[in-house]
């Protein structure tokens, strides 16, 4: 396991090597699998997470990605414990960057979707969760951390431009609202302008 940059020193700038953040706390899931065309990786879809609901600094999202969310921790966790998700990369609230999925691989967190006419984006693109909610403010670290990371994904695959980094809601619309309208769309792309 490559040991992750304390939250607070994101101003280092994250290098991916070998389809992995080099920074990035790693974790392994089996709720992955192979990409059709792994040269294939066009879009960037930006999520958001909280489990329980609206509670945020604990240790579930990554449970729940590793499949080991724990059903009589919460209530809410009956219903979900069972499906199997997971994202390329999770943003903490303290900036944090875990990855459980190679981005050669595809992760699966997209579900019904659709780009641009081409439908299944999990087969060519890469998920970010940040932790949070659609109503409450992501945090400067989260918005820091997510610049660095946008930035070095839009280096190691360059198809991927500021017109395909999108939310959950722009490719599963009426069906997904993350990331919502906390989400600073101006300031990540003010901010990917390199």
């Amino acid at each position: 396991m490559l040991s992750s940059l304390p939250p607070s020193d994101i101003s280092t700038r994250l290098i991916i090597k070998q389809h992995s953040v080099m920074q990035a706390r790693h974790m392994t899931t089996t709720h992955k699998d192979e990409r059709p065309d792994p040269q294939d990786i066009s879009v960037l879809v930006i999520h958001n997470i909280s489990l329980p609901p609206n509670q945020f600094d604990n240790s579930y999202i990554e449970d729940f990605f590793v499949g080991k969310l724990n059903p009589t921790a919460h209530p809410f966790f009956k219903e979900i414990h069972q499906i199997r998700v997971s994202a390329h990369c999770v943003i903490k609230r303290d900036g944090e960057v875990i990855q459980f999925v190679p981005f050669n691989e595809r992760a699966w967190h997209a579900g019904v979707s659709s780009f641009q006419g081409r439908e299944r984006c999990n087969d060519y693109s890469i998920g970010i969760e940040l932790e949070g909610t659609d109503d409450r403010d992501y945090t400067t670290k989260q918005y820091d951390a997510l610049e660095q990371l946008a930035q070095a994904i839009m280096l190691a695959y360059p198809k991927i431009t500021l017109g395909r980094i999108v939310g959950h809601n722009d490719i599963a619309p009426g069906r997904k609202t993350d990331p919502g309208s906390s989400f600073n769309w101006q300031r990540l792309r003010q901010g990917l302008c390199f």
